[in-house]
């Protein structure tokens, strides 16, 4: 970690009457970054330009604002290892950065424009700098999770045929048990202060590299990022973005529902595999001068959470409900936050008690937004809208959500169908490009004038959507239609509860039931088992619907009481591992 902590540099805020003076300074000289022009072009009343890149038009433009300012500034990266070590790049420093890394992947890694890389890493300084990096040669960005097995590996290094590989000194192992079988993959590079056998060190490379680059000129359509998404059946598909729908995409989404200025300091804790974490620490925040706090935090630690909020002026927020909903088991009346005004969550519904509970002990709000890795943030909780507990809020610029039936029609408010965007002559911009390789896939998204987000919901006569399941998550029991995250909001309001995961489990009369697994707070634990089981069903029946409550036997009779559930970064993947489980006996 030595070279980047060499070039730490202390910063002060730097207020946004600052920004604001710049910015009109040196509007016409850097017309890429003026606010009209990407709110036009966001809002598709502005042609999309032909070319873009993100680290030439957005990044290095805002390190020519910093050199050109008079003051100080926050730094556009700030990481901890809450263990002392610290890391801080100005704008300057991440372009300098990346150019040394730009050489590192065209030189001793041979990767040209159009390469895919493969980037396996934890939250630490390289992954982002790797971003920009990818951004500047060409070379195509594919992030995954510290948690793949050689398996996964293997799949991965198969169906995107990368050339490249990036990871750290733990998953060597699993790397090299499967590189024979990798025809694509030519080259290995491991962020680590140690040398392995077959292996490219970047640090040693990064420190020799030059830093003279120049940017390649991409068009807005070239691919720039490549997600592998999962489901509940077949292996996961890869899904294509473009240098504009995730570079130019999400400008809206930095100024008006992250609420994002150049004098924030944003902390979203997404796992750097999922593009949550791209569009929350890499392209919203960025675009907007913001500065991107970082954790290295191995694991979700609560008390490590609070104690960093204490210490760090940290602005916003950025975590999935269930973070929340394990921040609110401790008592935050012990913790004063030192900055924190705005507090962001996705990824899954957020809990209406979830909400109630951080509003109370916080006197915070959570906005929440919804979106998928294909499609970005489609619907809102703004600063400035009335929050509807267990609503989505209201589609956002440029999107307009419908409710759809099983027909393609559009449904009245208050009835339930599939969340769907109109679509008009072509695609929205930020959209994904394609499913890699699986044009029957890509095409299968479309149902008349509309895309198909494969999630269920309903509107209400105010333009709120409420989600009630993904399509594959909806239990269909007795011929009812059963969403698992009512049943879930309903168990977590019981006291005894800590969280909660629900899925269907086959029935041989009903087809399927419920089934909830179940994690008990301390009191919840000193209870009888068979009495909570009962307990919990009635309480089921009484918040929703009788039919919806879990019927499912286990080890207690209907619901499983369980220690923890599976660490995944939402409720949907945890479902679907649950499922698969659940379907299996």
């Amino acid at each position: 970690m030595k070279i980047f902590l060499d070039f730490q540099v202390m910063r002060s805020p730097w207020r946004i009457q600052t920004f604001c003076r710049l910015f009109h300074q040196h509007h016409r000289a850097f017309a890429p970054l003026s606010f009209s022009d990407y709110e036009a072009i966001n809002r598709c009343e502005k042609e999309v330009p032909e070319y873009f890149n993100f680290a030439s038009d957005v990044l290095d433009k805002w390190s020519q604002i910093e050199k050109e300012r008079t003051g100080s500034s926050n730094p556009a990266l700030w990481w901890i290892n809450g263990e002392g070590s610290e890391v801080k790049w100005s704008f300057e420093e991440l372009g300098l950065l990346s150019r040394k890394a730009a050489n590192v992947l065209s030189g001793p890694c041979d990767l040209q424009r159009g390469d895919r890389v493969i980037v396996i890493l934890p939250r630490i300084p390289e992954w982002w700098l790797l971003n920009v990096a990818c951004m500047r040669t060409g070379v195509i960005f594919i992030p995954g999770t510290t948690q793949l097995t050689a398996k996964d590996i293997c799949y991965r290094l198969l169906a995107s045929k990368a050339k490249c590989i990036i990871t750290t000194d733990a998953l060597v192992p699993a790397v090299d048990s499967v590189a024979s079988k990798c025809p694509s993959l030519k080259t290995k590079l491991i962020v680590s202060e140690s040398s392995r056998a077959k292996w490219l060190n970047f640090r040693d490379l990064l420190k020799s590299a030059p830093d003279d680059h120049n940017c390649v000129k991409t068009r807005s359509q070239d691919p720039m990022t490549i997600y592998f998404t999962s489901g509940t059946t077949g292996a996961p598909k890869m899904a294509e973005h473009s240098y504009g729908s995730f570079g130019l995409g999400f400008f809206l989404c930095g100024r008006y529902w992250m609420n994002l200025t150049p004098s924030d300091i944003l902390w979203n804790m997404s796992d750097t595999a999922w593009s949550k974490a791209a569009i929350g620490g890499v392209f919203s925040p960025w675009s907007q001068g913001t500065c991107v706090f970082i954790h290295a935090l191995p694991q979700f630690d609560p008390r490590t959470i609070l104690n960093t909020l204490c210490k760090y002026p940290v602005t916003t927020l950025c975590s999935a409900p269930t973070g929340y909903r394990m921040l609110v088991q401790h008592d935050l009346s012990s913790y004063t936050f030192k900055a924190l005004k705005y507090c962001l969550t996705g990824g899954e519904p957020l809990n209406p008690e979830v909400l109630a509970q951080w509003k109370r002990k916080t006197g915070l709000d959570i906005y929440e937004g919804y979106g998928q890795t294909e499609i970005g943030i489609i619907c809102a909780n703004t600063k400035g809208m009335k929050i509807k507990p267990g609503s989505l809020g209201k589609a956002t610029p440029p999107y307009d959500v419908q409710i759809l039936d099983e027909n393609g029609s559009v449904l009245p408010p208050g009835k339930e169908g599939d969340i769907a965007i109109k679509i008009n002559a072509k695609r929205p911009f930020t959209f994904f490009s394609r499913y890699l390789d699986d044009p029957v896939k890509t095409a299968s998204t479309i149902r008349g004038n509309f895309y198909i987000t494969g999630d269920r919901g309903r509107r209400d006569e105010d333009g709120y959507v409420w989600f009630t399941g993904r399509s594959d998550d909806v239990i269909i029991s007795s011929g009812y239609r059963i969403g698992p995250f009512e049943i879930e909001n309903a168990l977590i309001e019981h006291p005894a509860v800590v969280e909660s995961a629900v899925v269907s489990s086959p029935d041989a009369v009903r087809g399927e039931v419920v089934k909830a697994f179940v994690v008990l707070s301390p009191s919840g634990k000193s209870q009888d088992a068979k009495n909570l089981t009962c307990e919990l069903q009635d309480h089921v029946k009484k918040v929703t619907a009788p039919y919806k409550y879990p019927r499912k036997a286990s080890k207690y009779g209907k619901i499983e009481f369980v220690e923890q559930l599976p660490k995944t970064i939402t409720g949907k993947i945890r479902r679907n591992e649950l499922r698969k489980k659940e379907w299996s006996q």
